[in-house]
């Protein structure tokens, strides 16, 4: 099967590739062409999937399809914008049509939760990566950034934390658990929901937020460096799910909980006044203080800040 044979079949045919609000020309052209309402501004972001990196070598496609869209989504969650649309690259190593079909699945279902439209791409031939470009769009000066906490603003994340880094060793195969414990972490890691309603009621009241994908602690010091201040967690207020510490052990599922990548839940900062109108969907975990970098406290008040914040892809070694 051709390149363009391929687009036409698993891609330009899908549900989630018909256009959408905001989309005046999709797939088909040499660009896709997007409308923006007067006064907004375009959110773009990319994310790369590897084989082997980001994803097992050998996995449900479906779940693939999910995941795949949602991490890069999510980058519009962060900065409180609304989705739009998407682009897909895809590298293959093969053409299996009971893959494909697969995967362009569980990228529809995710499209449809996220409110996006599939508007362009590529497909080309070499080891299995995936490449999403999204769109979205945001009031001028309302995206939400990194750079803004003040002192004395609230440290806050959107859910519970660690859930993916939980199930990792049940994706790879490492370990088993009951249904029910196993369930809703596979279910976070492989088709994490971007918190996009989330990311648009914190416009106008979160002073910094980004969406955490390399650990808690790790991309706190984002916020903290760009806004140039210091953050302090408190290990007794970090949400851990149930599940998560029957599957893990308390002390196991607090570490995820701050060092585990995939997450995929906004942090942010805000005032203490803002909370109320968010108190439903806000765990509160700390504060923003004068200084720089990220503190970790236990609940005695003591420094327990671990020297492993997260996750790096180039670790520099000695």
């Amino acid at each position: 099967m051709g390149e363009f044979e391929l687009i036409r079949h698993y891609f330009a045919a899908a549900p989630c590739a018909q256009g959408g609000e905001g989309v005046a020309l999709g797939i088909g052209d040499d660009c896709a062409l997007l409308d923006l309402p007067a006064g907004e501004q375009l959110a773009i972001s990319t994310d790369t999937l590897v084989a082997g990196v980001h994803f097992p070598t050998v996995c449900d496609p479906l779940l693939l399809g999910q995941r795949s869209l949602a991490v890069a989504a999510s980058d519009l969650a962060a900065m409180g914008a609304t989705a739009i649309g998407f682009t897909l690259a895809l590298t293959l190593p093969v053409v299996g049509p009971d893959w494909l079909a697969a995967y362009a699945d569980g990228l529809g279902r995710m499209a449809q939760r996220c409110g996006m439209a599939l508007i362009g791409g590529d497909t080309t031939r070499g080891p299995l990566s995936i490449t999403v470009t999204v769109f979205g769009r945001v009031p001028t000066g309302l995206a939400l950034r990194r750079s803004g906490a003040r002192v004395g603003d609230l440290l806050c994340v959107g859910g519970y934390l660690g859930s993916a880094a939980g199930a990792l060793p049940l994706v790879l195969g490492q370990r088993e658990a009951p249904a029910e414990v196993a369930a809703p972490l596979l279910e976070h890691y492989w088709s994490p929901l971007p918190q996009l309603h989330l990311g648009e009621r914190l416009r106008g009241l979160a002073t910094a937020a980004l969406d955490i994908s390399d650990g808690l602690l790790a991309d706190c010091g984002h916020i903290a460096k760009a806004s140039g201040v210091a953050l302090e967690v408190n290990l007794a207020q970090v949400p851990v799910s149930a599940p998560l510490q029957a599957f893990l052990g308390q002390e196991a599922a607090q570490h995820a909980a701050l060092t585990g990548g995939d997450d995929y839940v906004l942090a942010f900062t805000l005032p203490e006044r803002a909370l109320s109108s968010l108190a439903s969907q806000v765990h509160v975990i700390g504060r923003v203080l004068a200084g720089q970098g990220v503190t970790l406290r236990d609940p005695q008040g003591r420094d327990i800040t671990p020297v492993q914040r997260g996750y790096q892809h180039f670790r520099e070694t000695p």
